[in-house]
């Protein structure tokens, strides 16, 4: 994402950030002392609210959806939170990956976890409706479900869940359309049951730690987010005879040939023959599991009717960030262009975007619209997005440019911090110069340059350099740590009552449906946006789960049927 920081450059930032971080929790710090208030919290468990679990039996959950999603998620989950009982899913691979898992990568298998012996206690189903019938249910013990299906199943498995008794962590986008993240909301309330979204951000310690800087002031007024996440999935797709021999060549379902990708994505796979197999003898099966094609089932993300393109599964992710940033304000429009600009007929073709663009305007803190009483409605933060399939030169990430600063967040495993340098005062900034932070006469906290490492500094989050997938920087683990707790101290009686504050009187998950929606609304609508060519402002009804109004009234792009 750092286009141009050399190495030592960013050495710098990385130090920079841990060093204000460490200033800015040191401050809080002294003031909760000075006040009679309990030190500042920095574990994972702590900030996030589940630090007294101890005591508690893990929550017997199973897991919906068995693909590379799923993979993930239970490559990271805490067995002593969540103990899985039960997996479901319709291809045969992906029964067998969840248990073995992979020898590179974050999906370590459940076996990893439980042992070879021990995993073949945990009851595998084909169809996670069976996994639903309430003899089912009461001999497992079962409490709760995590969802990682296809986007187009994602609203009718969590409420069949939910009507069931159980409550869910569903992973994002929400759903295909707003109107569904609504009826999702609904089934939650009228069922009393939990119902949690996997953006993951809203448990990284990382973002939470870039998020106290950002709040404290000393970046000064942020105007711009940058963020992107591009790839390079151009190159050919090499392969030996005996892989080829693994994958189904023949006709579709629908007639049309199942082909070997010609490039290399991640989107496009091969089809396993053995999961093409069983639909083949049996078509109507594979229709009842609502897919189309044996095409659709295995590369999903390529269609309109079954995924949401790169703004559900890759812009959500850099949209909820950059939201985060900004306090959780609701945008005030959105415009971009999107086009299949690379891919087509024998270069892995697909229905969806392979290059999306937009711009998102959001509203500052003075802005009449950020709800801090302010009058200035010219008080505008652009937040661009950017993501495409034939270039990886710059990590994923997001950039934030203020007056007085600048932060970059990357490939959630790093932040750098640097300082703008003031004109006509040396060494006062720049991408060379180390910081801290001091107190400006008002006794706001501000950045100092300093050309040696004094004071301050001291680390308040782990260095993610050991792994990419570091569970205290991605927030895969605490999330569903956090969902476990949840369900723990959840009093059904009480369900999602509200207190005279306005604000839920129980513990819920950090991003329940409301706040997911708004994370929906985004990617969504920004996809009408390129769809229909024009520049879409934001309703306020959108974003109220009680009211009936949503974008896809006015700009088409719903579920196709």
């Amino acid at each position: 994402m750092a286009l141009d920081l050399t190495a030592e450059q960013k050495e710098v930032g990385r130090k920079n950030f841990e060093a204000v971080a460490g200033d800015l929790t040191r401050r809080d710090m002294m003031k909760s002392l000075a006040a009679g208030a309990a030190v500042v919290p920095v574990s994972a468990a702590v900030y996030f609210g589940y630090q007294s679990w101890k005591g508690n039996k893990a929550v017997k959950t199973a897991l919906i959806g068995c693909g590379d999603e799923g993979g993930v998620l239970m490559g990271d989950h805490n067995p002593e939170f969540l103990e899985i009982v039960a997996v479901a899913d319709i291809r045969p691979s992906n029964q067998k990956r969840i248990f073995e898992g992979e020898k590179n990568g974050p999906r370590k298998g459940l076996n990893h976890y439980y042992g070879k012996e021990s995993a073949k206690k945990i009851r595998t189903f084909s169809n996670y409706e069976e996994l639903l019938d309430p003899g089912v249910i009461k001999s497992l013990g079962l409490e709760a479900v995590i969802i990682a299906l296809p986007l187009h199943m994602h609203d009718t498995a969590a409420i069949k869940c939910m009507d069931a008794g159980l409550h869910v962590l569903c992973e994002k986008l929400m759903a295909r359309d707003i109107n569904r993240c609504k009826k999702m909301i609904k089934k939650a309330k009228d069922t009393n049951s939990l119902l949690s979204i996997g953006h993951q951000r809203h448990y990284s310690m990382l973002y939470a730690h870039a998020l106290e800087v950002v709040n404290s002031g000393v970046l000064g007024d942020i105007k711009h987010i940058r963020a992107l996440w591009h790839r390079n999935n151009s190159w050919p797709f090499t392969y030996t005879d005996a892989q080829a021999k693994e994958w189904y060549t023949g006709k579709d379902i629908d007639g049309t040939l199942c082909d070997i990708p010609a490039l290399r994505d991640g989107w496009c796979k091969p089809i396993p023959l053995e999961d093409a197999e069983p639909f083949l003898k049996d078509h109507e099966a594979l229709k009842k599991a609502d897919f189309r094609t044996l095409k659709e089932m295995v590369r999903w993300r390529l269609y309109d009717r079954t995924g949401g393109g790169l703004m559900a599964e890759l812009g959500s992710h850099q949209l909820d960030a950059a939201s985060i940033f900004l306090g959780k304000v609701k945008p005030l429009a959105v415009q971009g262009v999107g086009g299949k600009f690379f891919y087509g007929p024998g270069k892995n073709d697909r229905e969806s975007d392979d290059g999306v663009f937009v711009t998102f305007e959001f509203p500052g803190p003075q802005h009449p619209k950020a709800g801090k009483g302010g009058k200035d409605s010219s008080d505008i933060v652009v937040v661009t997005y950017s993501s495409m399939n034939t270039n990886s030169f710059e990590n994923y990430g997001e950039c934030l440019m203020g007056s007085r600063g600048t932060m970059i967040v990357e490939k959630e495993a790093e932040v750098f911090l640097f300082k703008e340098n003031q004109p006509g005062k040396k060494d006062s900034g720049g991408k060379e110069m180390g910081v801290t932070v001091t107190a400006t006469k008002d006794g706001k906290p501000a950045m100092e340059a300093s050309s040696t490492w004094g004071g301050g500094g001291a680390a308040v989050v782990k260095k993610a350099t050991a792994s990419a997938w570091d569970t205290d920087v991605r927030g895969y683990r605490t999330e569903m740590e956090h969902f476990a707790y949840c369900v723990r101290t959840w009093d059904k009686k009480k369900g999602y009552e509200k207190g005279k504050d306005g604000k839920y009187v129980q513990n819920l998950p950090r991003c329940h449906g409301e706040v997911a929606m708004a994370d929906a609304i985004l990617a969504l609508t920004a996809n009408m946006a390129m769809d229909k060519k024009q520049r879409i402002e934001f309703e306020a009804d959108w974003f109220d789960a009680d009211k009936a109004d949503v974008p896809e009234t006015k700009y088409g792009k719903g579920q196709p049927v």
